[in-house]
């Protein structure tokens, strides 16, 4: 039930305020203050949705009001009140942050659709908040062995910067992880993070994924498309297994990564770009270069902070928490209570060879609670675990 606060000192029109929005929907609850001084005490108590607050007011203005609350709860969306006199004023609390503002005496259907854009604004901002959790939650980075915490501090040191970064490591370790974190905690969080998967795109594609292309490029090419490049400005662009992409793509990516500007196929016309680049390979580069399979200048240019993902045999202290994170993981998924694992069951898969690494752990450990009991105990994992 949405909570609104109105805060007037003008009892008459605060009642008639009240009024209209109890008549509105029986849904709404809704408080009052009769000054900002307690209107900003009644904000630091509860948590409201909306507040309508009048401009001029003892103790505490309208305005004074608004940026103590940015101060204390800047989610709540403000709907000021101005007499004729407070026009400007008005104008100036939206720079200031306000939602709007409706005059005085208030308009029926103007009050009671502001209120209603109001709130729905702050209903989409809870659930961008609420989404970007979850978002953040499925790109945790488990573990305190000494590679990981080493991991976390230099994505600690980098993320801030602009830093383009080359992260290397087996399949499965979770290099896209370390890509998602760098993101997220970077100036850039707020834009777009764009995943390209360069071994799932054919060669001859690869180009037109990365930079768009127009209409009649080629054959099927029947409109102007823009590229990955292009929908990741002012965000992050992650060029997964980098080590497959085609030298002409290589060719490509270089030259958008000296001038930030590219060009869709079939065109001649730039496109200013601002993206950060972070790839990642589980090749060996040094050996594809030498092969004249990577071009060497593309390299350097991407790999100016190195980090490398230890596969997770060489972090196996790691394997107890990451089976606890995978079992919470697993049972909110499915709508089950969480199973506990044995202590010999969590020491016997500390022995294992996880050739496959972090998702070969995951998928051993959902299999290990749906085919168990109440508890996956070590004669579970001898029997359903093997290799």
């Amino acid at each position: 039930m949405p909570k609104i606060l109105v805060i007037e000192d003008e009892d008459a029109i605060r009642r008639v305020l009240v009024k209209i929005l109890t008549e509105e929907s029986k849904d709404y609850e809704v408080s009052e203050a009769g000054d900002g001084l307690n209107g900003i005490n009644m904000i630091r108590e509860e948590d409201y949705d909306l507040v309508l607050c009048d401009i001029k007011m003892p103790k505490m203005d309208g305005v004074e009001v608004l940026e103590a609350a940015r101060k204390i709860k800047p989610e709540i969306p403000f709907v000021m009140i101005s007499g004729h006199g407070d026009l400007d004023t008005a104008v100036n609390t939206m720079r200031m942050g306000a939602f709007d503002y409706i005059s005085k005496p208030p308009d029926l259907n103007r009050l009671l659709g502001t209120v209603r854009n109001a709130l729905d604004r702050k209903s989409l901002v809870t659930e961008n908040k609420i989404l970007k959790k979850k978002v953040s939650k499925n790109y945790q980075m488990i573990g305190d062995s000494e590679a990981i915490t080493n991991i976390k501090d230099i994505i600690e040191k980098v993320a801030p910067t602009d830093a383009r970064v080359m992260i290397t490591g087996p399949n499965g370790t979770g290099k896209e992880l370390v890509a998602h974190w760098i993101h997220q905690k970077s100036e850039r969080s707020k834009g777009p993070m764009v995943e390209v998967n360069c071994a799932a795109i054919p060669s001859e594609l690869i180009e037109s994924e990365l930079f768009g292309h127009v209409k009649g490029a080629f054959t099927s090419a029947v409109k102007d498309r823009a590229g990955k490049f292009e929908t990741a400005n002012k965000g992050t662009i992650f060029l997964d297994e980098i080590g497959d992409m085609s030298l002409s793509a290589q060719a490509k990516v270089l030259r958008a990564l000296q001038e930030n500007r590219i060009s869709r196929v079939g065109s001649d016309k730039d496109i200013k770009i601002d993206v950060r680049v972070i790839a990642a390979t589980n090749k060996d580069l040094q050996k594809e270069i030498e092969e004249g399979k990577f071009r060497e200048d593309l390299y350097h240019r991407l790999a100016v902070i190195l980090i490398k993902v230890p596969p997770l045999n060489e972090r196996r202290e790691d394997i107890p928490l990451l089976i606890d994170h995978f079992a919470k993981k697993i049972a909110g998924e499915q709508g089950n209570a969480e199973k506990k694992f044995s202590d010999k069951a969590i020491g016997l898969l500390q022995q294992y060879d996880w050739t496959g690494n972090i998702r070969e752990l995951r998928n051993v450990v959902e299999r290990l609670i749906i085919l168990s009991d109440k508890e996956v105990t070590e004669d579970d994992v001898k029997l359903f675990a093997s290799k």
